[in-house]
């Protein structure tokens, strides 16, 4: 599994919950070489530097594919990222595919566009998926329960700042939050 965008919040937390959930090997990659680090603690296999020349993304994108290839991609970043890690999973010849990769499009951080070239989909078995299909409402109850009841007994570790609503303004405008949520007290 690879999460792209792994260190903002939701990323952070993808990283847990899939390794919680049973996925054998997760790769993060994120643009904070500090947050980057620190998933390794929460359990993510590997990491990939996305601020790093694109050459090397790409490079770092095949060389933890490997030959299985990635099962699935939870994308919180679309744009150039993902265009690279496109780029990386297509084969120039034709080959046998032994899994399909289901992308899984959430956010658009570093664009909200990309380029699709055609020989992707013609060496890669790939399914781009939205968040737009929703579960039932039970699932999603069943699925908020397990992420709180895991929160509360500290089994996912969730960093956090709190800030008194007369700073926010300035809280806001800082660069980043280096993957911490933001909790506005009064």
């Amino acid at each position: 599994m690879l999460i792209l965008g792994a260190t903002g919040v939701t990323g952070k937390l993808a990283v847990q919950i899939a390794k919680l959930l049973g996925a054998g090997r997760v790769i993060a990659a994120g643009r904070n070489p500090q947050v980057l680090e620190m998933l390794r603690e929460l359990g993510a296999d590997a990491t990939i530097q996305l601020s790093q020349a694109e050459d090397d993304v790409k490079k770092a994108f095949a060389r933890e594919a490997g030959d299985a290839g990635f099962q699935v991609v939870v994308d919180y970043v679309w744009g150039r990222p993902t265009e690279l890690l496109l780029a990386a999973i297509t084969r120039p010849e034709f080959a046998t595919i032994n899994s399909e990769t289901r992308l899984v499009q959430v956010g658009e951080s570093a664009g909200a566009n990309i380029s699709l070239p055609a020989a992707v989909l013609r060496s890669t078995a790939l399914t781009i998926l939205g968040t737009a299909g929703i579960p039932s409402r039970d699932v999603l109850v069943s699925a908020m329960h397990q992420v709180m009841d895991w929160a509360a007994r500290g089994v996912l570790r969730i960093e956090t700042e709190s800030v008194p609503l007369c700073e926010i303004e300035q809280t806001w405008r800082r660069p980043e939050s280096g993957g911490r949520r933001l909790v506005v007290i009064p």
